[in-house]
């Protein structure tokens, strides 16, 4: 019998877009008809909520969003849920970067992703020359349009409401020691740290996942999570996957993923996917 949602629920990064890091019309439509057939639809990602709409085609809409690994969640453009890291933590983590040399993009709840000046020269560093094998190409190409585009180089922290720090290497050696030096600040700390690939960790606040976020949407909408539907493709889906009545993981999503869900895909995030997924199974 097949599974049928009362709401379903989409990653974005190797999900819902490809690997030039766009949403396609067929995606855009298929949501469309979902909703229109009463299926509200929702987008849960690690991106911030701000820089969504750059990634979507014009019209793209969504019943609501949790952005930023569940630290901000929006219905209908207006916001239900906001935590924010302790500038205490802030302050600390990015002396830690600097002492280390990683990589680090830092994600105001509200505005575009910030690094320091100061710290420019190896943030920079970490990007040049050619991708490295083991680098996902979509996450170095997010990597390449932050640097160029997106980050704002500040020289001072002019704000005190920051969702998550994102940290990356292209060196998994480097990677995993910087999430060795964050596990040992967690005894001093509480937060909650998150990876959706081998060469990266997101840090949030303490007990806020996905899950999290896409609850406080189930208490608003009044619907039990046995009855969603979710779609990813990464480590940082696993609690949603573990929060949803059944969990669907892309073609294109790791082997340890692929082995803890309901069903995969026929097709990739590059082959639209999730438009022939939820095409043919509920439309």
């Amino acid at each position: 019998m097949i599974f049928q949602p009362k709401a379903i629920f989409l990653d974005m990064d190797g999900t819902i877009l490809n690997h030039h890091n766009r949403v396609t019309i067929k995606t855009k439509q298929v949501i469309d008809n979902l909703r229109t057939n009463g299926i509200p639809v929702f987008v849960a990602t690690g991106r911030s909520y701000g820089e969504i709409s750059e990634l979507v085609p014009e019209g793209f809409t969504v019943d609501g969003i949790v952005s930023s690994n569940g630290m901000v969640v929006h219905v209908g453009g207006n916001l239900l849920v906001e935590n924010t890291l302790p500038m205490d933590l802030v302050n600390h983590v990015i002396e830690m970067a600097r002492e280390e040399k990683v990589y680090y993009e830092l994600f105001p709840n509200q505005g575009p992703r910030i690094s320091l000046q100061e710290d420019r020269h190896f943030i920079e560093a970490e990007i040049s020359g050619s991708k490295p094998d083991s680098v996902g190409i979509n996450e170095w190409s997010s990597r390449k349009e932050a640097i160029e585009d997106e980050i704002v180089w500040k020289d001072a922290l002019d704000s005190d409401n920051f969702s998550k720090f994102y940290f990356f290497s292209r060196r998994k050696d480097n990677i995993n020691a910087w999430k060795n030096k964050l596990d040992q600040l967690k005894k001093q700390i509480d937060f909650t740290t998150s990876i959706s690939s081998e060469h990266n960790v997101e840090l949030m606040v303490a007990n806020v996942n996905k899950a999290t976020g896409i609850q406080h949407m189930l208490d608003h909408y009044d619907i039990n999570r046995q009855e969603i539907l979710a779609i990813g493709d990464s480590n940082n889906d696993l609690p949603m996957f573990e929060h949803a009545g059944y969990s669907v993981a892309m073609k294109n999503a790791p082997d340890q993923i692929k082995e803890v869900v309901d069903e995969i895909t026929e097709y990739t995030c590059d082959q639209d996917g999730v438009y022939h997924f939820l095409n043919e199974r509920f439309l």
